[in-house]
């Protein structure tokens, strides 16, 4: 997916002023920035939920907002911020539902269908509350249903948007950890909005940060991260530190890393 010089304004209010940057093939991107910078209406520009101002962008040769929702659906996986759909049916009936772009009439099973829903509550680990209700779930297994469900559309492509958000850290871990192996394993192409510097650093092949409707970085976490760049896009003062060949940003304030060192 390339997105080509798009911009976007709410009324005379700019958002997005002439972004362009490719989506990898077969990587994983990572989106950050500051609550206001775009995020959000970039993931909903990229997803068709929002049409730009100017510029477009171009899924394989074909301008997004020109290809049939169906068509789309077969080749881009969404999961949004929260998903409170369905919570009265199990979790094989909402995984299901991503079988529906496949079908001639929504209603009709097709010959593989049983088999694919199979493999995707494997893959996500979801045997054991499969025939659960949505609404009786952790917030962890909750996410992986609705990843589950993404999964289930047979997309080379899965956005995810801020997946991570409200889970306690293990499950943030677990999701995470699962998103990589979808990308690893069975070669998605996947990019996904992240609070946490340090989730997306660790779990990016490339990272883009947003500045007031700009990409202000892009390229390699370990090449692009360091404290000017985390000052600039949160407006903050954060030590980046080597950790184990890797780097972390150290969210604490600076009185506290004094102490530390003392």
């Amino acid at each position: 997916m390339d997105v080509k010089e798009i911009s976007f304004s709410y009324g005379k209010t700019k958002i997005l002023d002439k972004i362009s940057f490719s989506l990898k093939e077969g990587k994983i991107t990572t989106i950050i920035g500051a609550n206001g910078c775009g995020k959000s209406t970039l993931f909903k520009l990229m997803t068709r939920n929002l049409v730009p101002t100017s510029g477009k962008i171009v899924l394989g040769d074909k301008n997004i907002r020109y290809i049939p929702l169906k068509e789309f659906a077969k080749q881009v996986a969404i999961v949004h911020q929260s998903g409170n759909e369905g919570s009265d049916i199990t979790v094989r009936q909402l995984v299901e539902y991503g079988r529906i772009p496949h079908r001639k009439i929504s209603c009709i099973k097709m010959a593989d269908d049983d088999k694919k829903i199979d493999w995707v509550i494997s893959v996500t680990g979801l045997d054991e509350v499969k025939d659960r209700q949505i609404n009786e779930l952790s917030g962890g297994q909750r996410q992986r249903a609705f990843i589950a469900m993404a999964l289930c559309q047979d997309t080379d492509i899965l956005f995810l948007d801020e997946p991570t958000t409200y889970l306690d850290i293990r499950y943030q871990v677990e999701i995470l950890e699962l998103v990589k192996e979808l990308n690893k394993r069975y070669g998605m192409t996947i990019a996904m909005i992240l609070h946490d510097i340090n989730q997306a650093v660790h779990y990016g092949d490339e990272i883009i940060g947003l500045k007031e409707g700009h990409i202000l970085i892009q390229g390699k976490p370990k090449e692009v991260i360091d404290e000017e760049v985390i000052q600039k896009i949160y407006g903050i003062h954060l030590p980046v530190r080597q950790v184990d060949g890797d780097i972390a940003v150290l969210a604490v304030g600076k009185r506290d890393i004094d102490t530390d060192k003392q």
